[in-house]
């Protein structure tokens, strides 16, 4: 018996290893301290584990991720909710299937010193913005709440030079900055700003970078395996934040200056410790806020929105 136990392990050990998952990941922009789980997951053999090969890309154009999972060219890609209802209300074929920051990020943006002080204060004033539609929705409902309009303001696309603007004084005040890193960058350039949070300012609260597939496409058990991994490396960055601060900041050396040390501090509380968990009624309520808003026709159930792969057994 023993004889055969031995035969047996060492028939074991000379079988090869199980080839891995091929999966492609694209990121909403360039790798920065918003992705440090999916990094550190890397780094740290975690999708190995899991018996995941992902390769992690950053894409040419932010616009372009969706379009790519839904034409079936990627597996998985990194984008917004606010995002994703209208892309779905416009027909590609994506659904949430995990949360990467669970917290928006986004936020009006001022000048500490400036003459914006309060949401009353933006009358008559110029608001800069980068994407139209959900950002204008975002400012009519924080409008409202000092009773005012889009009416009562000026919008200026002002592409993605946000904190450039509103340092030289183009605009106000703008919609779409991250909190977590446009006012260190402006602090870096000699200017203090202010953020009013959006989600105080009557705006439902909503996950700000979420993972999406194509339903049609997806296997469920590698997504479940994806995002466990993931998990792992949101643990370790709670439990180890500064081994895990060199780990992701070896992979580049343009990640190792104090705009992205900073965000790393300021991103790490926001990052879900469960991206698999779905709170659908966080993505009921921003349906209807983007109805109300009429930026979509109908409400949609959030089955046609996203989908619980940690329940999916």
């Amino acid at each position: 018996m023993k004889h055969f136990t031995l035969a047996a392990a060492l028939a074991v050990l000379a079988q090869p290893a199980l080839a891995q998952d091929k999966v492609t990941l694209i990121l909403d922009w360039f790798v920065n301290p918003d992705h440090g789980p999916i990094i550190v997951a890397q780094e740290k053999g975690f999708f190995a584990d899991e018996g995941l090969e992902v390769e992690v890309v950053a894409p040419a154009d932010p616009a372009d991720p969706p379009k790519l999972v839904a034409a079936g060219r990627a597996d998985y890609a990194i984008s917004y909710q606010p995002q994703l209802h209208l892309q779905v209300h416009e027909g590609l074929p994506l659904k949430r299937i995990g949360t990467l920051v669970a917290t928006p990020l986004n936020c009006l943006m001022v000048k500490a010193d400036g003459p914006v002080q309060d949401i009353a204060d933006l009358k008559g004033r110029k608001i800069g913005y980068s994407v139209s539609g959900v950002e204008e929705a975002l400012i009519g409902r924080i409008l409202d709440t000092a009773g005012l309009t889009m009416d009562d303001v000026e919008m200026v696309n002002v592409n993605w030079s946000l904190a450039p603007a509103l340092i030289a004084g183009q605009v106000d005040a703008t919609i779409g900055a991250y909190r977590n890193f446009e006012l260190t960058q402006m602090r870096l350039e000699g200017a203090e700003g202010r953020c009013f949070f959006v989600e105080e300012q009557g705006v439902p609260t909503y996950d700000e970078l979420i993972f999406v597939a194509n339903p049609a496409k997806l296997d469920t058990d590698q997504a479940r395996r994806l995002l466990s991994a993931v998990e792992r490396g949101a643990q370790y960055m709670v439990n180890h934040p500064d081994e895990a601060w060199e780990l992701f900041s070896a992979t580049a050396p343009d990640l190792r200056d104090e705009l992205n040390a900073q965000a790393w501090k300021d991103t790490l509380p926001r990052f879900s410790q469960s991206p698999a968990a779905l709170d659908q009624g966080r993505y009921a309520r921003f349906e209807t806020f983007l109805h109300q808003a009429g930026l979509v026709d109908e409400v949609l159930p959030v089955s046609d929105l996203a989908l619980d792969v940690g329940a999916a057994q």
